[in-house]
């Protein structure tokens, strides 16, 4: 029995939520007494470059699809089902296949765990004799996911079980988890900090979010008895002093700019406006905190706002008029919010990360077979 094993966690900052994932996983593995676990991002440390120009591309891709060029969007419906036909794919996994036999040589790792779709990984682990596990980030199943070397997946949902399984896989290699993470959101909602007033969040992370923003708060400034708070990501200081000047004489309007306790607004919050990252999105959940989503990017974002959006606890807008109205109307009729918050009980998995870790740690050490 190995008590100690060494783990190495791949993962990818296009977007937040992938690192975030491995973070909470590296946070549980720890908690279990399991210290030796190691996040890296793999095309950024071995391929730079690459990874600094197509992180650009799609940031520029976010951008341009606000104007109806969306090159990122017609990437992955072209490719959702078969990523074989994707250049990009076969290149990324060529690209990662040479630094990962490195990490591996240098690291020993017993497992390998993934939160980004790296084709390299099941292929080298499988040709090494190394036990290889893929957590899925998002509510939505893309091919580029999908590898038939990987020893066992996590995913969010029943459906998503469901339609790995209808892709040729058994259903030993599915696991449904939830997504992981960080353990101060594992715990749910916490009543006491509960407020009288409501409060209207707004997570401004990118600049598909910024570019509405003015608009957005000039839209919500009039609901009575509502504050309005605005955070960030980093690196916007310019436009949180540009808004705080504009806002001033709003009292109920308050531009926090990047906070390192978005816990605890979102545990204070009656509603969240935010894009549909899955790990934003599912921190939500677990707080029972109802979700406005504003012209989801297309691609996972879309996907993951669709499938919540059908299941009750996140509430879709295609122009400023409807959401405005909808968070409007939500705001005044409290029966709405306890009936989203009730459903998205059905949804929640508080413990996650707990669930993946123990899982791996009981299959490498009792050598559980996987099923073909």
């Amino acid at each position: 029995m190995n008590v100690n094993p060494r783990i190495l966690i791949l993962t990818e900052s296009y977007g937040n939520g992938h690192v975030q994932a491995s973070k909470a996983l590296q946070q549980q593995f720890v908690k279990q007494g399991v210290d030796n676990v190691k996040i890296v991002n793999l095309m950024k440390e071995g391929h730079p470059f690459i990874h600094l120009l197509t992180a650009s591309l799609i940031n520029k891709s976010t951008k341009s699809s606000r104007m109806g060029l969306d090159y990122y969007g017609w990437s992955y419906y072209l490719t959702r089902d078969t990523k074989r036909t994707a250049l990009f794919q076969r290149s990324m996994t060529y690209l990662g296949q040479k630094k990962l036999r490195e990490l591996i040589h240098q690291e020993r790792p017993d497992v390998v765990v993934n939160t980004f779709p790296f084709g390299a990984s099941p292929e080298v682990c499988s040709s090494l004799g190394i036990t290889n596990f893929t957590v899925l980030t998002d509510y939505a199943l893309h091919a580029s996911w999908l590898h038939p070397k990987v020893d066992k997946y996590y995913v969010a949902t029943e459906e998503l079980k469901q339609q790995i399984i209808f892709k040729g896989f058994s259903k030993e290699r599915v696991e449904v988890s939830g997504i992981p993470l960080r353990q101060e959101f594992s715990k749910g909602p916490d009543a006491k900090q509960l407020q009288h007033k409501k409060m209207i969040l707004i997570m401004a992370s990118d600049q598909g979010v910024i570019s509405y923003l003015d608009e957005l708060l000039h839209g919500l400034v009039g609901l009575s008895q509502c504050q309005i708070v605005v955070v960030f990501g980093r690196n916007n200081e310019k436009i949180k002093l540009r808004l705080e000047e504009h806002f001033a004489a709003y009292t109920d309007v308050t531009i926090l700019g990047f906070v390192d306790n978005m816990h605890e607004w979102m545990s204070r919050a009656t509603c969240i406006v935010t894009k549909a990252g899955g790990l934003t999105l599912t921190e939500a959940i677990a707080l029972q905190l109802p979700i406005f989503i504003y012209k989801p990017y297309a691609g996972q974002e879309k996907e993951n706002a669709v499938y919540l959006s059908s299941r009750g606890v996140a509430s879709v807008s295609s122009n400023m008029g409807e959401l405005t109205r909808k968070i409007n109307e939500f705001m005044t009729h409290p029966r709405l919010y306890d009936e989203v918050r009730e459903r998205m009980k059905g949804l929640q998995h508080h413990q996650a990360a707990s669930h993946i870790v123990n899982d791996i740690l009981q299959r490498i050490n009792h050598q559980v077979p996987i099923s073909i």
